[in-house]
């Protein structure tokens, strides 16, 4: 049921999704999703517990290392494929609350490695939950911008953009279309060094 709800989201898109649709999907009556789902946000939840559970292994750095800095950017980039793997990926994880412990254990390896390098529990909190947050946030914005990879919705028309905007009072924001809105490997890459230069000054 919760992988039909998934399929339901990437073809329909998170507004769309209701438990009214899933149950047609199902073919079956809409008492039966109530019965398993009091409402939307219990199957949120649900949808968003599998698909961090399956994403845990990109969390993990691809080649064993001691290096504190490689554990905490495949935390990041691997929370970023994983969100990017599904249409509304970000939204659909924002505020719920997993049902089991499959991807916290994962994160749990990940601030062990950290507090091994020198992080207290806090520090390691702190910078986890900073690069989940940005992460997510980060995702959120991509998607708006390319609904489905390669297809980017016509709200985000960076030619279109820089014409509404007057070269002569706002000639930054202009160059700043660029940035904003193409090229989010590198965006991101660069948000995210950004972050981790920080954690090496402050808490290493």
């Amino acid at each position: 049921m919760t992988r039909t709800a998934l399929q339901v989201l990437d073809s329909a898109g998170l507004e769309q999704l209701t438990l009214r649709l899933l149950g047609k999907e199902l073919g079956v009556q809409a008492a039966t999703i109530y019965w398993h789902f009091k409402n939307k946000q219990e199957l949120l939840d649900e949808m968003a517990t599998l698909v961090l559970a399956e994403g845990a292994p990109n969390l993990l750095p691809a080649r064993a290392s001691s290096e504190w800095t490689a554990w905490a950017a495949a935390f990041g980039q691997g929370l970023r494929k994983t969100l990017l793997g599904l249409r509304d990926g970000a939204r659909m994880v924002s505020g719920t609350r997993l049902t089991n412990t499959l991807y916290m254990k994962t994160v749990e390896q990940i601030a062990a490695q950290l507090i091994a390098s020198g992080f207290t529990t806090r520090q390691a909190v702190v910078l986890l939950s900073t690069i989940y947050s940005y992460t997510l946030s980060f995702v959120m914005e991509e998607q708006a911008v390319f609904p489905r990879p390669g297809e980017r919705s016509p709200q985000y028309d960076i030619a279109e953009r820089n014409r509404s905007l007057a070269a002569e009072e706002l000639p930054l924001l202009r160059q700043a279309g660029g940035i904003l809105f193409d090229k989010f490997d590198r965006r991101y890459k660069e948000g995210l060094d950004l972050i981790l230069r920080g954690a090496a000054m402050q808490f290493h």
